[in-house]
C-alpha cells in the first residue's frame, strides 16, 4: 500500500472499506490505519463519515467498525451488473438443465438469505420461491451453508443470536442440535435442507467462495421430496460444486 501522503484523496473511501471487507472481523480505526498509513484524524473522519452515511456500523455500539448492509448492497449491486449477470445466470442455466430442478444464487443479508438469481425448472409441479424471497438462515440449505462458512466460534455465536422458529417438525430448534449440523456440513462441504423450511420440499447447497476462500454466495437447487429425494440431491452434488467452482472464475477472474 503506498504511504498515507500518496493515496489520491478521492481513493481513501474506497481503500478503507476494501480493508474492511478483507478483514474476518470488525476492526477498530487504528487497526484499519495499520494497513493503510494515512493520518489518523483522517481515518476517524472517514470512519465516521461512513458510519454517518450507513455504509458502516459498530456492533454494540463498540470501537470496531463492520460493514453495515448499504456498503453489502453495495457489494451485490456490483455482482449484479450487466456482464456478471450475464455470466452467472448462464452457469445457473446448465447447471439447471443438468438437475432439471429450480436452481437458486443465494446471498446473506440481515434478516436472512436472499434470492438474487434464479432459474426455474420446467416442471409444472414446482416450489416458487421468486427472485428477491428472502428466507430463514437456520432450517434453509443456503442459510446452512453460509453458517457453516464461519469460523466455529463465531457460527456458535451466529446460532445463539437466531430465534430458532419451528417451521416443519424437522427444523432445528435446539441450538446443539444446529450446530452439530453445521459442523458436519462443513466438514463434507455441501448442506441439506430436509424438509425443515418448506414441508414437502428438499434442497441441497454448496458454497461459492472469492479467491481467497472467504464466502460469497450459496449455489442450491430444490425440488418437491415427491420428485426429488435426498439421496438423488446428494449424487448431484458434484454438479453444484463445479457450478460453485465455474462461479468463482466467472465472477472474480
Amino acid at each position: 500500500m503506498s504511504a498515507g501522503g500518496r493515496i489520491p484523496t478521492n481513493l481513501r473511501t474506497l481503500l478503507l472499506l476494501e480493508v474492511l471487507g478483507q478483514a474476518d472481523e470488525p476492526l477498530t480505526a487504528t487497526e484499519i490505519n495499520a494497513r493503510l498509513d494515512l493520518p489518523k484524524q483522517t481515518v476517524h473522519r472517514l470512519c465516521a463519515t461512513l458510519e454517518a452515511e450507513g455504509f458502516l456500523t459498530r456492533p454494540g455500539n463498540g470501537k470496531r467498525f463492520s460493514p453495515s448492509r448499504r456498503a453489502r448492497e453495495l457489494g451485490t449491486g456490483l455482482l449484479f451488473a450487466s456482464r456478471l449477470h450475464i455470466a452467472r445466470h448462464q452457469i445457473l442455466m446448465d447447471v439447471a438443465r443438468q438437475v432439471r430442478e429450480t436452481v437458486n444464487f443465494v446471498v446473506p443479508e440481515d434478516t436472512g438469505m436472499s434470492y438474487l438469481d434464479r432459474v426455474e425448472t420446467d416442471w409444472p409441479f414446482r416450489v416458487q420461491l421468486p427472485v428477491g424471497s428472502n428466507v430463514p438462515f437456520h432450517c434453509t440449505a443456503s442459510g446452512k451453508t453460509f453458517m457453516a462458512s464461519l469460523p466455529a466460534p463465531a457460527r456458535k455465536a451466529f446460532v445463539s443470536a437466531l430465534t430458532l422458529a419451528p417451521l416443519t417438525p424437522r427444523t432445528h430448534t435446539d441450538p446443539a442440535s444446529l450446530l452439530q449440523d453445521l459442523a458436519e456440513i462443513a466438514e463434507r462441504g455441501y448442506a441439506l435442507d430436509q424438509e425443515e423450511f418448506v414441508e414437502g420440499m428438499v434442497a441441497i447447497a454448496v458454497p461459492i467462495r472469492d479467491t481467497q476462500g472467504r464466502f460469497v454466495a450459496a449455489l442450491a437447487f430444490h425440488g418437491p421430496a415427491q420428485r426429488v429425494s435426498l439421496t438423488e440431491a446428494v449424487a448431484n452434488r458434484a454438479i453444484l460444486l463445479d457450478g460453485a467452482r465455474r462461479l468463482t472464475a466467472a465472477l472474480f477472474s
